[in-house]
């Protein structure tokens, strides 16, 4: 990124959070696995629902993590970024 020119400004680990989002999205597809069925068939709905189940897994095990990156193309010496930003 640097090499591009951006500077990193903020870095947040997101592992349990989209462990949580994939038990939801399987939750979901159980709760409207008929309609799913009929969007795109059964053997591509049980994919779905065997691949978020198994990523849930490994999200929540530490074997696989997704991060979260804010950079910004700094303005000469400025970011344009809070000194303390409020992510609220």
């Amino acid at each position: 990124m640097q090499q591009r020119g951006f500077e990193v400004r903020h870095l947040e680990s997101l592992r349990e959070h989209y462990a949580l989002t994939l038990r939801a999205w399987v939750r979901n597809l159980e709760e409207r696995w008929e309609e799913a069925v009929a969007e795109v068939g059964a053997p591509r709905a049980r994919i779905w629902r065997l691949y978020m189940a198994a990523s849930a897994l490994t999200f929540e095990a530490g074997h696989t993590q997704v991060h979260q990156v804010l950079a910004v193309r700094p303005d000469g010496a400025r970011s344009g970024v809070e000194l303390r930003p409020s992510w609220s």
